[in-house]
């Protein structure tokens, strides 16, 4: 990838949801929610404390996370539609 987010910005890629329901309904593109699960790409080097030190960020790239619904800033990068936002608009980390 041809961008790297600074300070504790994490870019995450969508990951697709359900297409039907539990009941065999198939769900169209117009009614679908957007995932709120999603793989991080890239993250920052991190934040710095009072005094000075470098803080690192607890997800890295591969992990999948758990984000607030309306968190972060939709961007196409490369021709991919990604996701940039804070870590702490992260709820969780998927084991």
């Amino acid at each position: 990838m041809s961008f790297r987010p600074l300070h504790d910005r994490v870019v995450l890629r969508r990951l697709e949801g359900d297409e039907k329901t539990k009941g065999g309904i198939i769900i169209p593109d117009t009614a679908k929610e957007k995932p709120q699960e999603g793989e991080v790409v890239a993250v920052g080097p991190g934040t710095r404390d009072e005094s000075g030190k470098l803080q690192p960020l607890d997800v890295k790239a591969g992990n999948r996370v758990l984000f607030g619904k309306w968190s972060g800033t939709e961007v196409k990068i490369d021709g991919e539609d990604l996701l940039i936002l804070k870590e702490s608009d992260i709820l969780g980390v998927i084991a």
